[in-house]
């Protein structure tokens, strides 16, 4: 019996419009490309993960990411001419709490390597916990970026949504709302930033996409995904969505708390990966966390991604030399997370 076998999951607390089914898969020779999970089948390949240790804000970020990128093999050509999404987390931000949402250097830096590969770049955020979208990018810092780079941003709370049929099939939704712009691109860039949750125990590049969710259909803070469970809510997005993969923000983290009354933990780390699983699994690991009790990742194990460390091949820096255990909550839903 194999890793992923072996994740142990607890129990998780009008005419609509459906997109076209061809529309949403993109094609199979662009979910190949970038180590998609878009098709819900077993996962039956190495999802490599790059680990830049030292990172600063005020560093060389643009270098760090695309050698990060490209040593995990995303293919600079291929990017060229498709319509890129950068999602980073912007739940209630506040300048005097920098370690909630993704920083915006790291935002700019990916917008950069991006468009000089030749992509069509675009952002977007659907806060869970506010419901005025402008004053959370202008407050977080990534308006400035984002001007500055000259990309426009997509506000998913109010955006046009579509239905599409839940392919994770893990809860008890038979479909998902997708705003028109994220069922549009290419290629979605999870920015995270890595925090510990009161609820999941962690969250990074596969958690951060609660967001793409609009408001005005799951409310605020979307309870509709809370009550189906997190970790199954969880799955069943990353599992509809067009490819992605994930740029975490591990510099400035959270810990305690999390995702948002936590404690700031500095790790100077950037973690990159096509697959955001692996992405997931590795950082659980850096924070002492074993992810095969991780909720969400023991539902994605072996499906989206691989959580095994035997089937994740490092790039950049060890795993191992970089933990560093985060404090969590004492209570009975994350004990026994520890590695």
């Amino acid at each position: 019996m194999t890793d992923e076998s072996e994740g142990m999951v607890s129990g998780d607390s009008g005419e609509k419009p459906v997109l076209d089914r061809r529309k949403f898969l993109l094609g199979a020779g662009a979910a190949a490309a970038v180590g998609s999970a878009v098709l819900y089948t077993g996962w039956q390949h190495p999802a490599p993960v790059f680990v830049a240790r030292n990172q600063r804000y005020d560093g060389d970020l643009v270098r760090t990411l695309r050698d990060g990128l490209t040593a995990v093999g995303l293919d600079p050509q291929w990017v060229r001419g498709k319509r890129v999404l950068l999602k980073p987390n912007l739940v209630e931000p506040s300048r005097a709490w920098p370690h909630r949402t993704t920083h915006p250097a790291v935002v700019a830096a990916a917008a950069e390597v991006f468009q000089a590969w030749g992509a069509e770049v675009t952002a977007g955020e659907g806060p869970g916990h506010v419901r005025d979208t402008e004053w959370a990018l202008v407050e977080s810092g990534v308006q400035h970026a984002l001007d500055a780079a000259g990309v426009p941003f997509c506000d998913f709370n109010y955006e046009n949504a579509l239905a599409v049929v839940n392919r994770g099939r893990t809860s008890s939704l038979g479909e998902l709302y997708f705003p028109e712009s994220v069922l549009q691109a290419d290629l979605i860039v999870s920015l995270p930033k890595l925090k510990t949750h009161h609820w999941a125990g962690m969250t990074a590049a596969m958690k951060n996409l609660f967001g793409v969710l609009p408001g005005t259909v799951y409310g605020w803070p979307k309870n509709v995904l809370h009550y189906v469970g997190i970790s199954r809510a969880v799955v069943d997005i990353n599992a509809s969505l067009p490819p992605t993969i994930a740029v975490v923000d591990a510099m400035l983290c959270m810990e305690g708390d999390g995702p948002i009354l936590g404690t700031p933990k500095s790790k100077g780390l950037l973690a990159i990966g096509r697959n955001p699983t692996a992405v997931d699994a590795t950082c659980a690991r850096i924070m002492g966390l074993d992810p095969r009790r991780i909720g969400y990742l023991a539902l994605a194990a072996g499906r989206l991604g691989p959580v095994a460390e035997s089937k994740i091949p490092q790039r950049g820096e060890r795993w191992q030399d970089l933990v560093e255990p985060f404090d969590i909550l004492d209570v009975p839903h994350l004990r026994g997370l520890r590695a």
